[in-house]
Parts: structure tokens; sequence; C-alpha cells
């Protein structure tokens, strides 16, 4: 019984799975957005969420606490740095999970997993508006 185990295993030990989603919350933040299949998207996105809710925090701890989970220290000071002014109006929902087909080889469906752009939504309601 999978009684309170949340997460997918991913079909890895835990060291494996916590190495392979720290490297891939990392891509996201140095990239802004990544190609992956669906099932690991959704395990992401809430890392890459508290992640982020961190940097917006911005104190000492939430620094520290964001550079020993990232690979690399760069990225994190990229986190509070740059990418911290474009969500601090927001609520929540800074990851945007979009399908996008299935992979040739295995079948296996794809996504891509992208940072949410304030200013491209602010134009888009302009654009409506």
């Amino acid at each position: 019984m999978r009684h309170k185990n949340s997460g997918k295993q991913l079909s890895r030990n835990s060291s494996h799975r916590r190495a392979m989603l720290r490297n891939m919350v990392t891509s996201l933040f140095a990239h802004e957005q990544i190609q992956t299949t669906d099932t690991k998207a959704k395990e992401i996105r809430p890392i890459a969420e508290k992640m982020i809710t961190l940097a917006k925090r911005g104190d000492l701890h939430a620094r520290k606490q964001a550079i020993a989970y990232l690979q690399e220290s760069r990225v994190a000071h990229r986190l509070f740095e740059e990418l911290k002014p474009r969500f601090t109006d927001r609520q929540g929902g800074y990851v945007r999970i979009v399908k996008s087909g299935i992979r040739k080889g295995d079948g296996a469906p794809l996504s891509i997993i992208q940072l949410v752009n304030m200013k491209e939504k602010a134009k888009g309601q302009a654009k409506q508006g």
C-alpha cells in the first residue's frame, strides 16, 4: 500500500530520482523552458514553484535553501536577481506545462515546462481588451 507516499517513483531509486529532479529544476531556471515527459514535468512543477516562492521571500535563509537545492549557485543567483521581479505580483502558478506530442522512439508523451512570463501575458491581455 502507498499510504502517505507522495510523488511518482519514475522507475528510479530515491537518490537517482532526487538528483534528476534537481538537475531538471536547475535547467528550467537556467533556460526558462525544457522539454521532458509529462510525468516528469508534473513532478518538477511543485519543486520549481517552491523555489520561486523562496526567491520571493528573498532573505538570507531562503537564498541558502535555494543554493542547497539547485546544482549551480549561478542559477540560484539568477533566480533571486533576474526572475524574482517577474513574479512579485503573482500569487502562484509560476510554471506552465504545455503538451507537445509523443516521442518517436518509445511513444512517451512529451511536454514543455516553462516559466510564465508576465510581459507576454500583459501583451496578450492588451490585445484582447
